[in-house]
C-alpha cells in the first residue's frame, strides 16, 4: 500500500485523470491501450474519491470539535 507521503497529490491525480479522459475521447487507440488507460483512470477515480471522503471526514470532525455545546 502507498503511504500518504509518497502518494501523488489530489491535484496531480486529477490532472492525470483529465489527460486520460482526453486521450480516450480523442479515440484512435487500440483496444489494449484503451483498456489500460481505462483501468488507470478508474484507479485514479478511486484514489481521488478516497481523498475527497477523507477531507470531508476531517471537516466534519473539525466542525464537531469546534461546535459549542448546547445549553
Amino acid at each position: 500500500m502507498t503511504s500518504e507521503a509518497s502518494a501523488p497529490s489530489f491535484e496531480a491525480s486529477f490532472a492525470q485523470l483529465e489527460a486520460i479522459v482526453q486521450r480516450l475521447e480523442e479515440g484512435g487507440l487500440g483496444l489494449e491501450e484503451a483498456m489500460r488507460l481505462y483501468e488507470e483512470g478508474m484507479r485514479l477515480v478511486n484514489a481521488c474519491t478516497e481523498t475527497i471522503r477523507s477531507a470531508e471526514l476531517r471537516l466534519v470532525r473539525l466542525q464537531e470539535s469546534t461546535a459549542e455545546p448546547p445549553f
